[in-house]
C-alpha cells in the first residue's frame, strides 16, 4: 500500500527510525509462508473431502455432525482468507492490500481460533456425558440444543472480537503507527491489549484445556471399567482422547503461552523505549511468536483428520460418497458413448 502523508516532524522522525521491533527480510518469512501454504492446501482438501458425509450426519440428526459441521464451516472461512496471509509474509510482513482487509483476515483468523477451542470443548463434553450418563442425555442431546449451542460460541467469540476491533479503533492492527504496513504486528503493545491478552490466555485456553483434559479423564475412567467394550474399542477411545488433548496442546499452546509471556514481560519491563528491555525480548521472541501463529493455523488441518476420519461412520460416509461419484461419473460417461453412437447413426 502506497501511504502519502506530510513531511513528519522530528520527533515523529525519531520514533520512526527506532521502532520497537525491526522486521526485516530473513528467513522467518519463507518458513512462515510454507507453513500457511501447507494448511492452505492439506486443510481445503481434508474439510473439502469431509464436508459432504458432514451434510449426510447432520441430515440423520447426528449432534456429532452438527458439532463438525459448524466447525467445518469455521475452518473453511478461515482456509479462504489464507492466501492474504501468504501473501503477507511473501512480502516480508508487508501489507500491501490496505487497513480493510488486514482487519477482515485477523478477524477470521482469531475467530476461527476460539470458535474451534470452544467447539472442540463442547464435543468432548458431548461424549463425556453420553459415556457417563447415557440414559440421562437422551432428553438433553436433541439438534435444536446442539444448534444453540454452536450459535452461542460463533455470537459470542465475534461480538467480544468486534468490540476488541472497535475499541482498537480499527486501524491498529494495521501498523500506521511507526508508518509501517504490518498486519497484527504492532509493537510496543498497550496496557488495555497486555490486559486484554491475559484474559484470552485464561478464557481462551486454560479454562477450556481444564475442562477438556477432566471430560477426557471422565470418558476414560467410564470405559476403562465397563465390560461390554471390546479391547480394540477401548484402545480407540484412549487414542482419540490422547489424541484431541495433544493436538490441541500442539496448536494452541505454543501461542497462547508466549502471548502470557510477553503481556506480563511489558507488565514488568522498566519501559516501552526501543532500546528498552521490553522491545529487546519482543525483537528476540518475533520469530518464535510468529512460529507458533502458524501453528495455530494448523487446527483446520487438524480438525477434520482427528473427528471425521478417525470415526468409522464417517469412514463409511466418505467411502460411499466416492462409491457414488465415480457411479456417477462412469453413469455420464456411459450416457455420453450411447449419444454419440446415436449421433453418428443419425448421420449416417
Amino acid at each position: 500500500m502506497n501511504v502519502t502523508s506530510t513531511p513528519p516532524s522530528s520527533s515523529t522522525t525519531v520514533a520512526n527510525s527506532t521502532v520497537c521491533v525491526r522486521i526485516g527480510a530473513n528467513a522467518i518469512s519463507d518458513v512462515l509462508m510454507s507453513v500457511y501454504i501447507l494448511a492452505f492446501i492439506f486443510g481445503l482438501i481434508f474439510n473439502v473431502l469431509t464436508f459432504g458425509p458432514i451434510v449426510q450426519q447432520v441430515k440423520r440428526q447426528n449432534v456429532l455432525g452438527i458439532f463438525l459441521l459448524c466447525l467445518s464451516l469455521s475452518d473453511l472461512l478461515f482456509i479462504f482468507t489464507m492466501p492474504l496471509w501468504i501473501n503477507y509474509y511473501l512480502q516480508d510482513h508487508h501489507w500491501r492490500l490496505g487497513p480493510a482487509s488486514c482487519n477482515i483476515a485477523g478477524f477470521f483468523y482469531y475467530s476461527n481460533m476460539y470458535i474451534s477451542i470452544f467447539l472442540l470443548v463442547c464435543i468432548s463434553v458431548d461424549r463425556c456425558v453420553v459415556v457417563t450418563y447415557p440414559l440421562r442425555s437422551k432428553t438433553h442431546r436433541t439438534a435444536c440444543y446442539v444448534w444453540a449451542q454452536c450459535a452461542a460460541v460463533c455470537v459470542i467469540v465475534i461480538v467480544l472480537h468486534v468490540m476488541v476491533l472497535i475499541n482498537d479503533n480499527l486501524t491498529d492492527a494495521h501498523d500506521e503507527v511507526n508508518n509501517n504496513d504490518r498486519c497484527y504486528e504492532t509493537f510496543p503493545m498497550t496496557s488495555p491489549i497486555a490486559l486484554f491478552n491475559m484474559l484470552r490466555v485464561g478464557f481462551g485456553f486454560v479454562l477450556p484445556l481444564l475442562i477438556l483434559a477432566v471430560s477426557y479423564w471422565k470418558v476414560l475412567a467410564t470405559v476403562g471399567q465397563s465390560p461390554g467394550l471390546s479391547a480394540q474399542a477401548k484402545r480407540k477411545v484412549r487414542l482419540l482422547s490422547f489424541g484431541v488433548i495433544g493436538i490441541f496442546s500442539v496448536c494452541f499452546a505454543p501461542y497462547h503461552i508466549l502471548l502470557l509471556v510477553r503481556s506480563l514481560v511489558f507488565y514488568h519491563s522498566d519501559n516501552t523505549l526501543p532500546d528498552g528491555s521490553y522491545c529487546q525480548f519482543e525483537q528476540k521472541m518475533h520469530f518464535y511468536f510468529s512460529c507458533t501463529l502458524a501453528l495455530s493455523s494448523l487446527n483446520c488441518v487438524v480438525d477434520p483428520v482427528l473427528y471425521v476420519l478417525v470415526s468409522n461412520g464417517f469412514q463409511k460416509e466418505v467411502k460411499l460418497c466416492c462409491t457414488r461419484q465415480k457411479r456417477t461419473q462412469t453413469e455420464e460417461c456411459a450416457l455420453t458413448a450411447y449419444n454419440r453412437e446415436k449421433c453418428n447413426n443419425n448421420l449416417i
